[in-house]
């Protein structure tokens, strides 16, 4: 039985067990699926007992028997096995049919390990033992049979015919037979009698009698009658009226859920003073039948997911599904829609920069120099973004003229010479620099940066070694560079 259901249940019958060669079967294997046995009306586990009328005949049930069925599918498609049944055989015993068995000498030692009855079974014929005895067809005293069998091993002469293998005899129900001699047979309990007082505390009685009295002469001990103390109408001065018992609660307003129900008694007798008869008539209370159900919805499949919502990056999707069930069978309260998130490959991030430094102090204390402005770069592109652009500038610069004095054609030549040399030089500081009528130092090394991060400066110096006499002060003078280092964010 699928409990709680009123009439579904699985099971077997008539199963084939037997081969064809007259053998037993190795193994069954046999999936079941639900039946209804035609009892009950109900279409859930839950719902209320109502008997069919007329009774249906027993069937198998199917996933279109109706929407609110627990095996309902509204494609109709197989119901799925709720038990699997698995009968094999784990051992053999003889042989089951008119074989002759190669050794003879096995079949002797078998039959001595038999407890044999006494009977008229050919010694050719050897057979098992008897099975117990089956119940009675008849559970009351009236006539009937039992039965047992036992299973023909080996016939070993085929000319002489073996006994058969069913026995039969007759019996009685518990109770009746000979061995159960002493023993009373007793009906049901009839109802209960009407209280024996109309107002006040009285007694009421039931009785049942004796079906079957036992063969060996004895009497029934059993008893045959039972009472119990009743009251009816517990206030009987001369004001309180008679009324009869409580009849049978009505059945409950409702077939799910909370209900109510009734039952009425009538008035046998009003008072004696002439009085209203005071006593209630009418009783209500609350009744509760099983949790009441919806029809289940019923849904389409969910579509395919959408797609996401961005082109890269994080993002979300959604899917739908269609509601099938009719208007008529209720509101649904399941989803519809489902959202999820979703990721894309990361979105392309550009170089972002600061805005420009203040230009710095010109190089140059006079003639011809420059000057320099800092950016530093605040996020560095990612995923393709956009490239940094340039985080130093520079530009010319030119305080006044520088003072020649009474530099001659020679030391104007020298001068050019001295450049000359430092434009083929291409940066190399090793050495000395001659310029109009000095001798410079090598540069000096760079000096450490003014900042960590953000943007800072670097200097260094290139200082006059030697002076000549006829050279003056300002055509001789010290010469600073400048540039920028550490550009990066802090």
């Amino acid at each position: 039985m699928l409990g709680p259901s009123p009439d579904w249940n699985v099971g077997l019958s008539a199963e084939e067990l037997c081969t064809k060669e007259c053998g037993w079967v190795q193994k069954l294997v046999q999936d079941m699926i639900p039946w209804d046995a035609g009892t009950d009306s109900g279409v859930t586990y839950e719902s209320p007992n109502k008997p069919t009328l007329p009774q249906e005949k027993i069937r198998p049930l199917t996933s279109l028997d109706h929407p609110q069925s627990p095996f309902y599918d509204p494609e109709g498609g197989a119901i799925t096995p709720v038990a699997r049944v698995v009968v094999e055989r784990i051992a053999r015993k003889g042989e089951q049919c008119n074989v002759v068995p190669d050794n003879v000498d096995d079949i002797v030692a078998d039959i001595a390990q038999e407890d044999k009855e006494e009977d008229d079974t050919p010694e050719t014929c050897i057979y098992s033992n008897w099975s117990p005895w089956s119940a009675c067809s008849s559970s009351t005293c009236e006539k009937g049979k039992r039965m047992r069998q036992r299973m023909l091993k080996a016939q070993l002469d085929l000319s002489v015919p073996c006994p058969h293998t069913q026995d039969f005899e007759p019996c009685m129900g518990p109770g009746c037979s000979d061995e159960d001699a002493s023993t009373c047979m007793m009906s049901e309990w009839i109802t209960w009698s009407p209280c024996s007082v109309s107002c006040g505390a009285g007694v009421r009685s039931r009785e049942r009698y004796v079906k079957q009295f036992p063969d060996d002469g004895f009497a029934c001990t059993l008893p045959t009658e039972e009472t119990e103390p009743c009251t009816v109408n517990e206030d009987c001065s001369p004001s309180s009226c008679l009324v009869t018992e409580w009849g049978e609660w009505d059945a409950c307003s409702a077939t799910c859920g909370l209900g109510m129900k009734r039952r009425e008694r009538m008035v046998k007798m009003p008072p004696s003073d002439g009085s209203i008869c005071g006593a209630e008539v009418v009783e209500v209370e609350k009744c509760m039948m099983p949790e009441c159900h919806t029809i289940p919805c019923l849904l389409s499949l969910w579509s395919d997911w959408s797609d996401c919502s961005v082109t890269c990056g994080k993002g979300t999707r959604t899917r739908q599904r269609n509601l099938k069930s009719p208007v008529e069978l209720g509101e649904c309260s399941e989803e519809l829609e489902q959202v999820e998130k979703c990721m894309l490959p990361e979105c392309p991030s550009d170089c972002l920069v600061s805005e420009w430094s203040e230009w710095s102090e010109c190089n140059k204390s006079c003639g011809k120099g420059h000057m320099i402005r800092t950016r530093i770069i605040k996020t560095e592109p990612m995923f393709g973004g956009v490239a940094c652009p340039e985080t130093v500038q520079r530009r010319k610069c030119k305080i006044r003229k520088c003072n020649q004095g009474g530099a001659n054609s020679e030391e104007k030549k020298r001068r050019k010479e001295a450049r000359r040399k430092r434009k083929n030089s291409q940066g190399q500081e090793e050495g000395t620099d001659e310029l109009a009528g000095c001798k410079m130092k090598p540069w000096s090394a760079w000096t450490d940066c003014s900042k960590l991060c953000g943007g800072g400066i670097q200097e260094r110096l290139m200082t006059a070694k030697k002076r000549f006499k006829h050279t003056q002060h300002s055509s001789c003078r010290d010469r600073k560079e400048i540039r920028a280092c550490n550009v990066h964010a802090c």
